[in-house]
C-alpha cells in the first residue's frame, strides 16, 4: 500500500471526515435553508463538550497545580487547531494581565502558517520537538497538543516530546480512540460527528476546539486568583475601552462611588485588583501589593487579612 494510500485508509476510518449523503445535495437549496441546515449542526457541539466536562475539569485542576509553580501552559496544533491555540494564548495577557510567555501558542510551521498553509509542517513531529526545546520546556509546563483528527503527527510529536521532559500533557481530539489522546496523559476527545462540509474541521472541530480551550483556560486562570467572582480583576488596560472596562469591574466588585474608585486606582497605578483591595480592605497602595504579593495574588485571600 502507497503511503497515499494508507493515509486515505485512515482517514476514512475517522468521524470527522465521514461523508453525510442527507447532505449531498445542499448548494441547490436555498441560502435560508442551507444556513438553517449548518445552525443546527453547530447547535450540537455544546453538548459534545457537555460529555467531556469531567475530563476537562480533570486537566485544568493538574494544569493550575503546576502554573501556580510557574509552569506555562503551551498549545500545540497544525492548521485550524494550531490557530485555536494561538488564538486562545494571545488572548490571556489583556484578559488576565499573564506574561506573553505564560500562555503560548505552537502552530506548526511557524507565524507563516496563521494566514497561510506551510507546507509538510503538520507531518513533522521532529518539528514540534524542535519547537519545545526552543521553549526551554521544563517539567513545570503543561503541553496542549491539538487535533480534530487526532493523528496529525505535529499534535502527537509535541506531546510525546513534552512527556520526555516530564511535562504534563493533554490530547485534544474531535475522534474517539485517538492516537493524540492516548499518546496524553489527559485525553480529551469531543465527538462532534461528521461535517457540514465533509472533512472541514475548521467547522463543528474547529468550534468545540474553541469551546474547551475556553474552559480550560478560563477556568484555569480562575484557579490561580485572576477572577474576583466573575470580575476579571487583572484585566490590563491598555486602550480607553479597557480603561473604563477597569473602572466598571471596580465599581461592581466595591459599590464605591466613582471618586474613591479614581483614588484607589491612582493609588494603585491602575492595577484594578489592588485597587478593589484598597477600597475593601481599607488598606493603602503598597499595603494591598503588599498582601497580594504573600497571597500569589488571590483577592478574597488577601482580603481575609485585612479584618
Amino acid at each position: 500500500m502507497t503511503a497515499h494510500a494508507e493515509l486515505r485508509a485512515q482517514l476514512d476510518a475517522l468521524t470527522t471526515e465521514a461523508f453525510r449523503p442527507d447532505l449531498a445535495e445542499i448548494d441547490r437549496l436555498p441560502t435560508l435553508d442551507i444556513v438553517r441546515l449548518m445552525n443546527a449542526e453547530d447547535a450540537t457541539v455544546p453538548a459534545a463538550v457537555a460529555d467531556r466536562l469531567p475530563q476537562i475539569a480533570a486537566a485544568v485542576d493538574a494544569i493550575a497545580a503546576r502554573m501556580a509553580r510557574g509552569g506555562r501552559l503551551v498549545y500545540a496544533g497544525a492548521g485550524t487547531a494550531g490557530r485555536m491555540g494561538v488564538l486562545d494564548a494571545s488572548e490571556c495577557p489583556p484578559t488576565f494581565n499573564t506574561d506573553p510567555r505564560q500562555v503560548v501558542g505552537l502552530i506548526a510551521g511557524g507565524p507563516t502558517a496563521m494566514v497561510k498553509a506551510v507546507e509538510g509542517a503538520e507531518d513533522s513531529t521532529a518539528l514540534a520537538a524542535d519547537d519545545l526545546t526552543a521553549l526551554g520546556l521544563t517539567a513545570t509546563d503543561t503541553v496542549i497538543g491539538v487535533s480534530a483528527s487526532g493523528r496529525t503527527p505535529y499534535a502527537i510529536g509535541a506531546v510525546e516530546f513534552a512527556r520526555t521532559r516530564g511535562a504534563l500533557t493533554v490530547g485534544l481530539s474531535c475522534n474517539a480512540g485517538s492516537a493524540l489522546a492516548a499518546a496524553a496523559e489527559h485525553g480529551i476527545e469531543v465527538v462532534v460527528g461528521p461535517e457540514f462540509l465533509t472533512g472541514s474541521t475548521r467547522l463543528k472541530a474547529g468550534t468545540a476546539q474553541k469551546l474547551v480551550l475556553n474552559l480550560i483556560s478560563t477556568v484555569t486562570m480562575i484557579r490561580l486568583g485572576k477572577t474576583y467572582g466573575n470580575l476579571m480583576v487583572d484585566v490590563r488596560a491598555t486602550n480607553d475601552k479597557l480603561r473604563a472596562r477597569s473602572r466598571r469591574i471596580v465599581a461592581l466588585a466595591t459599590g464605591a462611588p466613582d471618586d474613591e474608585i479614581e483614588a484607589a486606582l491612582a493609588a494603585t497605578g491602575g492595577e484594578v485588583k489592588n485597587a478593589v483591595l484598597v477600597i475593601l480592605g481599607g488598606v493603602d497602595g503598597p499595603t494591598a501589593a503588599a498582601l497580594l504579593a504573600d497571597t500569589d495574588g488571590h483577592l478574597r485571600a488577601a482580603l481575609t487579612r485585612t479584618h
